[in-house]
């Protein structure tokens, strides 16, 4: 007779199958689904949170949400500020959601009514304005200075979702613009069409609200949300993703006075969403182990933000293994990508870089980037001073160890970039210590680098910092009367462009090495960028015809040597359409 306690290994892994899926219907059984449902004329944060008796706010529900528990949110605007103070674990996080086929809003305007008609001027009315944001500066912007002493206040007001433009002075309101009297604490707005505000069908909202989520727990998740009309300063994300292991998907951040969302914390996941129209950028992040996957951001830093401070697609500092996969970032007023101090080893794979006023992908005093199989097109066209050699598609500004391999890199201002500067950066988890960096032990290879506008290779080296050129050229310079470190000409500096593909017409150039206003050569043949830079071993120049660039239809003949050289993105790219022409 076998003994009870003796069973065959088998039977042990059922029983323990049988245990972990008892187990997790009981956790099933133990969660709760909340309900909140802003237009529910039975709702009340009073209530239960049933279905038949649902919250009224969001907020209210986070107050009651644990591990485990799913919060659906039926559709509405919530004019509310949302702040998650209870986290989940890897099993059981906390879920908010909205509803199937629900249009949920969580905004930073509420509706202002009382409204004065100004007895001096028949179109211009005022309401009481009793927020001030910026309290630190009398003008109440930041930065302050006169660049941004419009583009940093933070007060937004739209009426019937259109924006108002700001003006500061009260005699100088025309026509669809506003004016906040700090002192007075009243907003005076003038419509486009001179229409009395608050009657009929004229709504004006105006935002008060920074903040819109937080949430500084683990194991989150919201889904399906849309986030808008933040009254945010720079660098104040709007949407604020901080706790680990959370999960933000099928969600969209716009139209914010700043920064649309900022992501931190460790093991996090953005997915399939949309970061667009935002004043500042879409979205920033310091952050480890972050997935970015599926996600859209466009047209970014509506207001002019200064662009050598931030404004653009996004900014992500002493950040470590972030990836982002299969987004789309275009048509952003600033850079498309941009990584800027002490980041370690990050991945940008399978992405449209398309359209963005400068670098289509800025890798600012890093370490370790990995751009393969993007396709980066239109990056940098736009008129600017002071962006030489962060203009391109791919810029590389004092940043060793990169790996840029399979890339399609056509019709920018420039294809690949290296830009020197004497520049330092803290490392992570040492903010208060500063090591010099500059590029060096880069691996550029089997790219498509075509028909960039100025020059398909660009070496931005200018002295003091004249060290990336051959000791041949002994063109080697120290800076400020030192002696050039060991190791600082291009021989030693570990740089291989090697088998990529270049096609260029008539004015295009291939390689400019050294900065336009100093020493620097500009070279057409890969035979003289060989002789002269030992640079582009096993690299060509063939024409490329690809099926219908307007329609960015990027596939190639079968007999394309950027196809038979193994030059050309492996995988899909989201907004374009590559492989084979086979009609």
């Amino acid at each position: 007779m076998t003994p009870k306690h003796a069973t065959s290994p088998e039977m042990r892994h059922r029983l323990q199958k049988l245990g972990i899926a008892a187990l997790c219907a009981t956790c099933t059984l133990m969660a709760e689904q909340y309900h909140v449902a802003t237009r529910d004329p039975r709702a009340d944060d009073t209530n239960a949170g049933s279905s038949a008796a649902p919250f009224k706010t969001i907020s209210r529900a986070t107050e009651k949400a644990t591990g485990g528990d799913v919060v659906l949110i039926h559709g509405g605007v919530y004019r509310e500020s949302v702040t998650v103070t209870t986290g989940g674990t890897e099993e059981r996080p906390v879920r908010f959601a909205a509803a199937p086929m629900a249009n949920v809003v969580i905004t930073g305007a509420d509706v202002l009514t009382d409204w004065n008609r100004e007895q001096d001027d028949a179109h211009v009315y005022s309401t009481p304005w009793p927020y001030r944001f910026i309290t630190w500066y009398e003008g109440g912007h930041h930065p302050h200075n006169d660049f941004h002493k419009v583009i940093g206040r933070c007060e937004q007001v739209h009426l019937n979702r259109y924006p108002l433009l700001q003006v500061l002075e009260r005699d100088k309101l025309s026509r669809g613009t506003f004016y906040i009297d700090l002192e007075a604490k009243r907003l005076f707005i003038w419509d486009r069409a001179n229409r009395e505000p608050g009657t009929g069908s004229t709504v004006v909202e105006g935002s008060h609200r920074a903040v819109l989520w937080s949430c500084k727990v683990d194991y989150v998740q919201v889904r399906g949300i849309r986030f808008r009309f933040a009254s945010n300063r720079a660098q104040e994300g709007a949407v604020q993703m901080l706790g680990n292991h959370g999960l933000m998907e099928d969600c969209t951040v716009e139209r914010v006075n700043a920064l649309g969302a900022i992501l931190g914390g460790k093991g996090n996941t953005v997915r399939r969403c949309l970061f667009q129209d935002n004043g500042w950028d879409g979205f920033d992040a310091g952050a480890q182990d972050l997935l970015m996957t599926g996600c859209t951001v466009r047209n970014n830093n509506t207001k002019g933000w200064n662009r050598d401070w931030g404004g653009g697609g996004n900014k992500i500092v002493l950040s470590r293994n972030v990836i982002l996969e299969k987004c789309r970032f275009t048509g952003n007023r600033g850079h498309g990508v941009w990584f800027d101090i002490g980041n370690e080893d990050c991945v940008v794979r399978n992405c449209l870089i398309a359209d963005n006023e400068n670098a289509g992908i800025f890798y600012e005093i890093s370490y370790g980037l990995h751009a393969h199989d993007n396709v980066i097109i239109g990056n940098g066209l736009a008129p600017r001073d002071r962006a030489w050699g962060a203009n391109g598609g791919i810029s590389l500004s004092s940043s060793p160890n990169c790996l840029i391999e399979r890339n399609l890199i056509v019709a920018n201002k420039e294809g690949i970039q290296f830009r020197e500067q004497t520049r330092t950066t803290p490392r992570i988890g040492q903010r208060d210590k500063q090591v010099r960096v500059w590029n060096h032990d880069h691996t550029i290879r089997n790219n498509i680098i075509a028909h960039n506008r100025d020059a398909q290779v660009a070496g931005w080296f200018a002295k003091p910092h004249l060290f990336h050129w051959p000791k041949a050229a002994g063109k080697q310079t120290a800076e400020q009367g030192q002696e050039p470190p060991k190791g600082m000409s291009l021989e030693d500096m570990g740089f291989v462009l090697e088998h990529n593909l270049f096609a260029m017409r008539h004015g295009e150039l291939l390689y400019q090495w050294g900065c336009t206003w100093d020493e620097h050569l500009k070279l057409s043949r890969l035979q003289d960028v060989w002789q002269q830079l030992g640079l582009e071993r096993g690299s060509l120049q063939a024409p490329l015809q690809f099926a219908d660039w307007h329609a960015r239809d990027l596939r190639l003949p079968a007999d394309s040597p950027a196809l038979t050289g193994k030059r050309y993105p492996r995988g899909d790219v989201p907004g374009v359409r590559l492989g084979v022409v086979t009609d």
